[in-house]
């Protein structure tokens, strides 16, 4: 019996991900599903092509002949589908993009409900946190990331206005504190509130004017890694945060928060939708680029 064409992207995606359950994840089913339709395939077949234990998934040689000759056919196919399908007045697909929770909050969250609205037929999967990793082996069509962390090989597509970082503090915790004057003031008996990201660095805090430039270690009694608890802890009098501006925007206008070294805190580029130079683009992150070249003014 010849193979499907479901089963053959089966075995495809679990062999390029070296796993049953992050392939099964990406398709909302379970991972003995896939199990069975790659030893389906296998019987078809007649001829083994993953090495199966219970720490790893590795294709054979058997398997590696087949995904090479594999991937490119299953990309042809995707890019004639697309083609067509783009003949219609409406894009069709699943968009899965990833992004880090400021671009994603901020940037890119701002957009969602119209670009929905305009393409109604798009199913969009957006997955965020904070951590690098390889969109594309991960599975996913794109991913939004700031300029420092993007891939020389990538294609990037700016999302917005400059952005800036900025320390701010309650009344209450300045008003019993000297003046804040230059960033060096921020080591002497203050408690800087410390972000943690993914891989356990600590974020620093970095200041710039007039061509000097200060970088802060902050310490204190309070690390965290959620935005949101980080904003409340300044708000509560824990001590000094440097956040997104946009995270603290409101609580500065209604008088919660004091900036602190305001001109001490350029701006800087804001983020990038990037995708691969080597891969085709599917029709619904076209349509997403367009939305954003037509929405974001300075796109345009």
């Amino acid at each position: 019996m010849r193979p499907s064409l479901t089963d053959l992207a089966v075995f495809v995606r679990v062999a390029e991900l070296r796993s049953f359950r992050q392939a099964a994840d990406e398709r909302g089913v379970t991972p003995s599903s896939l199990s069975q339709t790659v030893k389906r395939l296998e019987d078809d077949m007649g001829v083994r092509l993953l090495h199966r234990t219970t720490r790893s998934v590795t294709p054979t040689q058997a398997g590696v002949a087949l995904l090479d000759g594999l991937v490119p056919a299953l990309e042809a196919i995707s890019r004639t589908v697309d083609t067509v399908a783009a003949q219609s007045a409406e894009p069709i697909g699943r968009l899965r993009i990833n992004a880090p929770p400021p671009a994603a909050y901020l940037v890119f969250a701002p957009l969602i409900a119209e670009f929905l609205e305009r393409h109604p037929r798009i199913e969009l999967d957006l997955s965020v946190n904070d951590g690098l990793i390889d969109v594309f082996e991960a599975g996913f069509d794109a991913g939004i990331r700031f300029e420092e962390s993007l891939s020389q090989d990538m294609i990037a597509v700016p999302l917005d206005l400059p952005m800036r970082m900025i320390a701010v503090a309650s009344p209450r915790y300045l008003e019993s504190r000297a003046e804040i004057v230059k960033p060096t003031d921020l080591t002497a008996n203050h408690r800087l509130i410390r972000h943690r990201f993914p891989n356990g660095s600590i974020f620093s805090w970095v200041f710039e004017r007039e061509g000097q430039s200060y970088t802060i270690a902050p310490t204190g009694p309070l690390t965290v890694d959620d935005a949101a608890v980080e904003r409340q802890a300044a708000i509560d009098g824990a001590g000094i945060a440097f956040m997104f501006e946009g995270y603290v925007a409101d609580a500065i206008s209604l008088g919660r928060l004091v900036p602190v070294l305001g001109e001490w805190c350029p701006s800087f580029a804001g983020p990038f939708l990037y995708y691969s130079s080597r891969r085709h683009v599917p029709a619904p992150l076209s349509a997403l680029i367009s939305f954003l070249r037509a929405r974001v003014p300075h796109l345009r």
